[in-house]
């Protein structure tokens, strides 16, 4: 079984582009959701790394398994659901950045319950990771999400949490009880600056990462451009980000996050990691798409290297 397992709500995704040479808009197909971007962006990062989740057994679940095939992420505990649809989302381009219009109602992931968690899978893994939209999108996913929290603490398995805060889901006072309730259970937090605001009503860096830190023992603050912070009850240090020709942010947190998994599985200390991370996310934003421009450990080296140069 995997060392990463993730577990959430996969949707293929339709990305705006530049008009073409007829002036039309055309749209780019491609593979979204926070939690499969960042599995895939562990196994691009060389982890061993799974997926868990319900889709269904329409054109874009079969999209998503071969593209799961493709990455080398194990897909085992993936439960096709013959009754309801995978979901889908349309990404556009304007003035304020990217924007989302979903359709996931009903979607097989969803219909996600508790019984079908994947007990003996969780046992096994290193690191369990999920995010605020894993509980977002349903009650029976929400408590699904709380099982798996349960197995993964009572069997020494860590788990990491992304809030990936989405209010078209949720108002955030019940978002907050909800993700803070699954936090105090959690090894790691990764939090936008953002997301911790609208969550928490706090805007200063430190007092985030004091609040969050009351909940888990590491916080990884992500800061977008300006990179992020790492905190542990015994200190903090801001890593800083890196200058890129932006195309697209899309799956940008979910890259960050993926890497930062996956570096520290291999043993670096959380900085090194997040460092990492950093230069991962920075080279996904300057293709368009969730997972296509997400890099390969060797980019991400290189890249490193060219910028330690600087």
């Amino acid at each position: 079984m995997p060392d990463i397992l993730a577990i959430g709500e996969p949707m293929l995704e339709f990305n705006q582009q530049k008009p073409g040479a007829d002036g039309r808009r055309h749209y780019l197909e491609g593979h979204g959701g926070d939690t499969s971007n960042a599995a895939i962006a562990a196994a691009r990062a060389g982890a061993s790394a799974g997926y868990v989740t319900a889709i269904g057994t329409d054109a874009p679940g079969d999209s998503f398994m071969r593209l799961w095939a493709e990455e080398g992420v194990d897909a085992s505990c993936v439960i096709r659901n013959p009754d309801a649809p995978t979901a889908i989302y349309f990404v556009t381009h304007g003035p304020k950045g990217h924007e989302f219009t979903f359709y996931r109602t009903g979607s097989a992931a969803s219909r996600y319950r508790p019984e079908d968690v994947p007990v003996e899978a969780i046992r096994q893994a290193k690191i369990l990771h999920l995010s605020g939209i894993s509980q977002a999108i349903s009650v029976s996913a929400c408590d699904a999400v709380f099982r798996a929290i349960a197995v993964a603490r009572e069997a020494g398995v860590r788990v990491s949490y992304d809030t990936n805060l989405r209010l078209r889901l949720w108002p955030a006072a019940r978002a907050a009880a909800v993700m803070h309730a699954a936090i105090a259970g959690c090894d790691l937090v990764l939090p936008s600056l953002d997301d911790a605001t609208a969550l928490t009503g706090l805007t200063d860096p430190d007092a985030v990462a004091d609040f969050y830190l009351r909940l888990a023992p590491l916080v990884l603050l992500k800061l977008g451009g300006d990179g992020c912070m790492v905190a542990t009850r015994e200190g903090r240090t801001r890593v800083a980000g890196h200058k890129v020709d932006v195309v697209d942010a899309t799956g940008a947190g979910d890259t960050f996050a993926g890497n930062f998994l996956a570096r520290w599985l291999a043993g670096d200390d959380p900085v090194t990691a997040a460092r990492y991370a950093n230069a991962a996310a920075a080279l996904k934003t300057t293709g368009y798409g969730a997972v296509a421009p997400m890099p390969w450990r060797a980019q991400v080296m290189e890249f490193l290297k060219k910028a330690g140069g600087e």
